[in-house]
């Protein structure tokens, strides 16, 4: 039988399915960015230090700086890797120079260094606050006369350890609730620390000069002391003893994990605002001068101000509280500082535990995208709509590895570093690879390019990658637990991947067969009115569950779609460090989309109204509603009440995305669906607000006093809100204080003249405005 015409009835009797290419995001400053980025990196300056030391000696520190100015070139090419086109992080750099075999590797390797990222915080944290509890509980029993029992010295390892799995664990049960990631709380977080930086900085260089401090030794091969387990595999060969300038590229690679983070920038960088370039420039020099202070000279001042007795015995797992205890000063403001400097790691190193929960899920969820992950990992939580089974699989790892360490600083801060060097090697020799394969503009480049007739030799980015992988070959003789685990893990990964992809690519045939038999897919860069052929005034509703679809129901019940068309939107989450254009050929769809989408056009029918579905890729919920709904010039969205927060938290974010749309745009009703058929109405946008009747009496007394001066017959209502309007603001620009204080009084009195029961919620204040209707 022949096949059907594209204009014949079984092709026309398909659902458009209209998918966006770009993703909707939100953007941030530089500084923003910057932060976010800082709260993982800067981590690594309370534990580096101390676990470099513990490894090749008192020259630690030198090796230390020279890793953070490394660190610049290893930063210049993460900064090349995203100017060059849309990104996803290292998994999709090392797929497309270098194939997905090596991908896969390369992911295994990063996956390393996120699973450890967490434990190796979560246990910091817990050594800086037990570090204080018992120095705290010794001083009461030495100077107060305390009993001993009533202070009791804590295990740091086991304490530290069971701190650790509780953070870890409060943390996991925020993402499965679908905690969102915040450049705000990132921003204040790195204020605090700056502030404890700049106290720690200045304080310790008057007290070194004060007590006449001396550098560390240089690192110079005579002054290194490698530790037993610092030697690895060479532990008991002759070659130990003769290192030589082997030895500083051990002691190089021992301090390679200060510049762990780097890969939050490639992540961070699709949602930094225009100009893009520009501002990645700039958020990249703000993290190496911070970063190279914070750890670099931090790590300096340990060594010349902590006596050597104490250093490593005592302070080795909280080298900056150590700092803060030599201080010259009183020992009670040594106290207070090192309590400061406490709640400041407790901050950032647990921030850290997250963003470790985070990144996992994120990696994970872009290597799903690409159909090497199972679809059973994509399947949303049934209550949050969270990727549960990716952050149960992330987070039974990470507390696997913090029961097995115990708590061990040094043995978390070995194998990290496994992590850190291969997943920064993988990147340099794609980029390098991706210097011949691509040749299409690059907005900027790694320096040193040398060009020998048409023909351009990167040896800055070479440079780079010979160091990186020499330092990680290197690793692999002298960290033996790392090398063991690392591999170990990384072919675990590896396998579950290949075998996970396999059975992919039958599974993905089949629903994308199934979904062409039923909806006519059309792909879009762009969401707009054209693509999906609808007409102004339209309604959005949102839908992520199969299951009970109430708010498309209730929509469908109070749209007339012959009039008034109707959006069904569903939102792909795309995970952090995900791309900012997603093509055709990796639009990969899942059986639970499926199920979403078969759903909503059964509803629709069993209405007997048509509908027109969307599929956007999102970094952001609220900013891809607020997109959608100015690119399509709706007029209302429609969302069922989230399982996580209010109806009023829903419309205060849905605001504040709104407020950073760029001009033109248009304002819109908000409507919150309750399972029980009521609804919650928001105005989006500035509007008229509500007057209340005494009010309006008000101005209507003074237009007929005003209106008695015979220059005022043209005098209109308006004219006397503008006016107030007007006088008001003025004011405040004068004395903003006296402004307030004055509005704060008026405010008062209205409250007692309304009595209680009477007051008035003047959302619309907000930019929002609440009403509720029940059915």
């Amino acid at each position: 039988m022949a096949s059907n015409p594209p204009s014949s009835p079984l092709q026309s009797n398909r659902v458009r399915l209209v998918v966006a290419s770009s993703v909707m995001l939100t953007f941030i400053s530089f500084w923003r960015a910057a932060a976010i980025v800082l709260n993982d990196l800067g981590s690594s300056a309370f534990y580096a230090g101390g676990i470099a030391e513990e490894a090749v000696g008192k020259a630690a520190p030198w090796f230390i700086l020279g890793v953070m100015l490394f660190s610049f070139a290893v930063r210049a090419v993460y900064v090349e890797s995203c100017s060059m086109f849309t990104r996803g992080g290292v998994y999709r750099i090392v797929k497309e120079a270098l194939g997905g075999t090596f991908a896969k590797l390369s992911v295994s390797a990063l996956m390393f260094d996120y699973i450890l990222t967490g434990p190796i915080s979560g246990v910091s944290a817990g050594q800086y606050i037990v570090g204080l509890l018992n120095d705290l509980a010794h001083l009461c029993v030495t100077r107060y006369h305390w009993p001993i029992w009533l202070a009791p010295q804590l295990n740091v390892n086991y304490a530290s350890a069971a701190f650790a799995l509780l953070i870890t664990i409060y943390f996991w049960w925020q993402n499965i609730k679908g905690i969102e990631e915040s450049s705000d709380k990132a921003l204040k977080v790195m204020q605090i620390t700056t502030v404890m930086v700049v106290l720690l900085l200045g304080w310790g260089i008057f007290s070194a000069f004060h007590v006449g401090a001396h550098l560390p030794p240089l690192p110079v091969p005579a002054n290194l002391h490698f530790s037993q387990d610092a030697l690895g595999f060479l532990r008991h060969t002759s070659f130990a003893k003769t290192l030589g300038l082997f030895g500083v590229l051990m002691a190089f690679g021992h301090s390679v994990l200060a510049m762990s983070g780097e890969e939050s920038l490639a992540q961070v960088n699709r949602e930094i605002e225009h100009p893009k370039l520009k501002n990645l420039k700039r958020a990249a020099i703000v993290i190496a001068i911070y970063s190279f202070i914070f750890t670099g000279i931090g790590s300096l001042l340990a060594v010349m101000l902590i006596p050597d007795a104490v250093r490593v015995p005592v302070y080795r797992d909280n080298l900056i509280a150590g700092l803060a205890m030599y201080m010259v000063g009183p020992m009670a403001l040594r106290l207070v500082f090192r309590s400061f400097v406490v709640i400041v790691g407790f901050l950032i190193l647990g921030g850290a535990v997250n963003t470790a929960i985070v990144g996992s899920t994120g990696v994970l969820m872009r290597v799903a995208e690409d159909g090497v992950l199972a679809d059973w990992f994509r399947h949303p939580q049934q209550k949050y709509g969270t990727s549960h089974r990716i952050v149960n699989l992330v987070v039974a790892m990470q507390l696997f590895t913090i029961v097995v360490s115990r708590g061990n600083v040094i043995m978390l801060g070995e194998a990290y570093a496994f992590g850190v060097i291969w997943s920064f090697t993988f990147n340099a020799l794609a980029m390098t690879v991706m210097r011949w394969k691509y040749h299409g503009e690059r907005g900027w480049k790694v320096p040193l390019n040398v060009r020998i007739g048409k023909t351009e030799i990167p040896l800055g980015l070479i440079s780079v990658f010979l160091v990186l992988f020499t330092t990680a070959v290197v690793n692999l003789f002298t960290k033996s637990i790392a090398t063991v685990s690392g591999i170990l893990f990384a072919i675990a990964f590896f396998i579950i991947f290949s075998l996970s992809e396999r059975d992919n690519k039958r599974r993905h045939a089949d629903t994308t067969r199934q979904l062409k038999e039923h909806f006519q897919l059309e792909h879009q860069d762009k969401v707009g009115r054209d693509a999906l052929e609808i007409r102004p005034g339209s309604v959005v509703v949102t839908m992520r569950d199969s299951v009970n679809p109430f708010a498309l129901k209730w929509a469908l019940t109070r749209t007339n779609t012959d009039e008034q068309d109707l959006v069904v939107l569903a939102a792909r989450m795309m995970g952090a460090g995900g791309p900012e254009y997603v093509s055709a050929s990796e639009q990969l769809f899942s059986e639970h989309e499926q199920t979403l989408f078969t759903k909503a056009v059964s509803v629709a029918e069993s209405f007997g109204k048509h509908i027109s579905l969307l599929v956007v890729p999102a970094g952001d919920i609220f900013a891809a509603l607020v997109q959608t709904a100015n690119s399509l010039d709706a007029a209302a969205v429609v969302s069922g009440l989230s399982t996580k927060i209010t109806a009023q938290e829903q419309a205060f974010y849905l605001g504040q995305a709104w407020e950073a749309l760029p001009e033109p745009k248009r304002q819109f009703t908000f409507y919150v669906v309750m399972p029980d058929g009521s609804n919650q109405s928001f105005h989006i946008g500035p509007h008229a607000p509500h007057i209340q009747p005494d009010d309006v009496e008000l101005v209507h007394r003074l237009w007929l006093n005003l209106r008695l001066d015979p220059e005022m017959h043209d005098l209109h209502h308006s004219d006397i809100l503008t006016y107030a309007l007007t006088r008001m603001s003025r004011e405040f620009n004068i004395d903003k204080q006296d402004v307030v204080k004055n509005l704060r009084e008026s405010l008062e009195e209205m409250h007692k003249r309304r009595g209680l029961g009477k007051h008035y919620d003047e959302v619309e204040d907000a930019a929002i405005r609440t009403k509720t209707i029940k059915h």
